[in-house]
């Protein structure tokens, strides 16, 4: 119970928001520019302009991949469907479903959204973690980029969604949007073998809300500041233990996990930037790769940059987006115990290419990466891709 106490005084503090607060649906094509909704908002969003029922929207990936000297891919890389349900004024559901690579069928989000008043809105289910950029906006127009980046990947482990409990909302006095959960953690011992990595980091302990194992509870929060016209800034973070399996060994299957983050998005007429950090400390990492056979490094840390230009005029429909966009990220920034630092997890990305969006809701992006490790490793991949988000 001493472990709940920080979390139930931060649910009871929220309530005490004052009528300052809003909770307002985005209405105008600047209000959805300047507060960036995606697409679990959006269905929010719509059911706010029905008395009770269903509302449904959805996005789809389909895409090229060739790198160099090697077999290209096609893909039907996602097939996404999202669902709400209106019971009353207060009382919405809200589901994801997503078909990926066509075959496999994984629930993304569901959860019970209860608007207690303006501006505060308690949450339950299976939801998004809120860190970084694209773990919670992945919808194809959203992002340039045929591929998401490759730090939200390996670092931010996209799309990370747990298990939890928790309250969301605006309080447009203060231009602001708040999020804060409790959730399971990651899962670092299935009961034969460490899920934990030193190339893909916290990504394999994902637990997806599948039967998931709970020890201990974990924090996240989120804050975003939007009081400056077109400009997003963003701080997240979470704070746990991962989680381990009855039969696991008592000591060296459970870590310590503390991310922070700090994003940013701006657009100004044909100019868009947005960027991203992401720092993650891992405790006890030593005994969890002498136990566990595992190369999972201590500290993991990234960043990535993006500018983009639309070189059609602003009068037009339709938009035609150039991009540049550069990452440098590394799943062993810090190493523990006898382990040494793999030159092959620092990473170093360049992306550059064009997005034409043929109408607010579909997109057709090409373009080219290059991929470079201080090992020296290195490749080059050409991308195609089609979006669609309604």
């Amino acid at each position: 119970m001493q472990k709940l106490a920080p979390a139930i005084a931060l649910l009871f503090l929220t309530f005490n928001l004052n009528a300052q607060t809003s909770n307002t649906p985005y209405t105008t094509l600047s209000d959805s520019i300047q507060l960036q909704i995606n697409g679990y908002q959006r269905i929010l969003q719509n059911l706010q302009g029905i008395p009770a029922g269903v509302t449904l929207g959805g996005y789809a990936e389909a895409t090229y991949n060739q790198p160099t000297k090697e077999d290209g891919e096609m893909d039907i890389q996602r097939l996404v469907l999202l669902f709400g349900y209106k019971f009353d004024e207060r009382v919405q559901f809200v589901t994801e479903i997503e078909y990926e690579h066509v075959k496999e069928v994984y629930v993304e989000q569901a959860f019970v959204n209860y608007a207690v008043s303006n501006g505060l809105n308690i949450r339950g289910g299976l939801m998004l973690v809120p860190m970084g950029i694209i773990n919670e906006y992945h919808e194809p127009t959203t992002f340039n980029g045929v591929e998401r980046p490759s730090l939200d990947n390996k670092l931010v482990p996209t799309t990370w969604r747990e298990m939890g409990l928790g309250v969301a909302g605006r309080i447009d006095a203060w231009s602001m949007r708040y999020q804060a959960y409790l959730f399971n953690g990651f899962l670092s011992y299935d009961g034969s073998k460490g899920t934990l990595s030193g190339s893909s980091g916290l990504r394999g302990g994902r637990q997806k809300g599948a039967q998931s194992t709970l020890d201990h509870i974990n924090y996240s929060a989120k804050f975003d500041y939007y009081g400056v016209p077109g400009l997003r800034l963003g701080l997240s973070g979470y704070f746990g233990k991962t989680q381990a399996v009855e039969e696991a060994p008592e000591l060296g299957t459970i870590i310590g996990v503390s991310m922070i983050g700090a994003d940013f998005r701006y657009n100004h007429r044909k100019w868009a930037a947005r960027g991203q950090w992401i720092y993650a400390n891992l405790s006890d990492t030593a005994v969890y790769n002498q136990q566990t056979g595992s190369d999972l490094g201590s500290a993991l840390k990234g960043y990535y940059t993006e500018i983009a230009y639309n070189v059609l005029p602003l009068v037009n429909r339709q938009r035609l987006v150039t991009f540049l966009r550069y990452e440098n990220f590394n799943t062993h920034d810090a190493v523990a115990g006898a382990l040494s630092p793999n030159p092959n997890f620092h990473r170093k990305e360049w992306t550059f290419g064009w997005s034409y969006h043929l109408s607010q809701g579909t997109v057709f992006k090409v373009d080219y990466q290059n991929k470079a490790t201080a090992g020296n490793q290195k490749q080059n991949q050409f991308n195609v891709g089609l979006g669609v988000w309604f």
